[in-house]
């Protein structure tokens, strides 16, 4: 049965791959986009913690021992689930990096993508398409409500375990050099985001023999959105395929060597027992292995539209939620708007009497009409 399920998945994956090839070719002409970079981590120095700017005076701060909390008063209520899944992040990382971490740690939610950039170390700004960033010299992360260009509510909880997880990573190995394919593969597969569209980036790199050498991927990640996918997908990939169940302890001692000092590759040659080469071959074959159902896959038609189907429905579910969840926050953000008016309110009752009542206004006479005025009142001679 297990074969059948992973199977069955590879299907899916496919689907999405071959769907995601009609996008690539578009880009390959040029659709004027620019893209992403592969980059949410902020190489601040150390005197940029001082010059951390206060945070608005209608944010509130919650303290949870390691972990301090900062953002809208109007969304407070969503501290204890950040926190919760801080926690959680942080005892998962430090059992599969195999030492404590994270003593400390600073998140800072904003409102807007412009608001987490005025939330950040002077000279430091988080680079325009994230909402998220992590600055691991600082042990600070920051997190925006809605996402730049789309302005959609991300899934802020994914968001934080992915920008925790760098920060961790930089703990773990004592601030060592760490390629960057490890370091965003990490992230990645710790927040456990896009699971299906990671899957059909590798689907479809791996069917098209596209698959970019790991070495490349430290240089930098590439400019074009379709190889900036496939090298998001790959970096989780392998770093998945280095935690596997059987070498668990071989990637505990890898973290180890490398904040000893040991430079990556060496370190994991001497963990692992082979060198990145090999490693990468091993993976690339297992991959292969993984997604060799695509011959079987040319027929079928109505399966396919069936799945392309479920496929948009799944995408169209993620884009509701995240309306919902504007929607919900901008009603609570009016309701505790409308609750602090109030409480001023009611903290000075004699303010709302300032402004007189209709009636209790003067009224200017009418023309032809005797009139005498007493104590700010006009009454009428008879």
């Amino acid at each position: 049965m297990a074969p059948l399920t992973a199977r069955i998945a590879s299907f899916f994956a496919l689907v999405l791959a071959l769907l995601s090839a009609g996008a690539r070719a578009a880009h390959a002409q040029g659709d004027g986009a620019t893209p992403s970079p592969p980059r949410d981590v902020a190489a601040a120095d150390d005197e940029a913690a001082g010059r951390l700017v206060p945070a608005p005076p209608d944010f509130v701060r919650v303290e949870r021992g390691w972990l301090t909390i900062e953002l809208p008063a109007s969304v407070s209520d969503r501290a204890e689930a950040l926190a919760r899944q801080a926690d959680e992040q942080r005892a998962r990382l430090s059992e599969e990096l195999g030492q404590p971490l994270l003593e400390h740690a600073l998140v800072r939610v904003a409102r807007t993508p412009d608001q987490m950039a005025e939330l950040s170390p002077e000279g430091w700004p988080p680079p325009p398409y994230a909402s998220g960033v992590a600055y691991p010299s600082l042990h600070l992360v920051l997190l925006a409500l809605r996402a730049p260009d789309t302005w959609e509510a991300p899934d802020l909880e994914e968001v934080m375990r992915h920008e925790l997880t760098h920060l961790a990573l930089a703990d773990a190995v004592g601030g060592h050099h760490v390629p960057r394919w490890f370091n965003e593969g990490l992230a990645i597969y710790e927040s456990g985001e896009f699971p299906w569209a990671r899957r059909a980036a590798l689907a479809e790199a791996s069917f098209s023999r596209g698959l970019l050498p790991l070495d490349e991927l430290d240089a930098g990640f590439p400019a074009d959105r379709y190889a900036v996918n496939v090298a998001y997908a790959e970096s989780a990939s392998v770093v998945g395929f280095l935690l596997r169940a059987s070498d668990r302890a071989r990637f505990g001692s890898l973290i180890e060597r490398v904040r000893a000092g040991a430079p990556f590759d060496r370190a994991l040659g001497d963990a692992y027992s082979t060198d990145l080469r090999k490693l990468e071959y091993e993976w690339r074959e297992e991959v292969s292995r993984h997604f060799s159902v695509v011959p079987a896959l040319t027929g079928g038609g109505i399966v396919w539209v069936v799945i392309s189907a479920l496929v948009a429905l799944a995408w169209l579910k993620r884009r509701r939620r995240a309306r919902e969840k504007l929607a919900q926050w901008a009603r609570e953000e009016a309701a505790a708007d409308a609750a602090r008016a109030a409480a001023l309110v009611a903290a000075s009752p004699q303010d709302a009497r300032l402004t007189p009542a209709e009636d209790d206004m003067p009224s200017a006479p009418k023309p032809g009409i005797p009139v005498v005025e007493h104590e700010g009142r006009w009454y009428t001679v008879h």
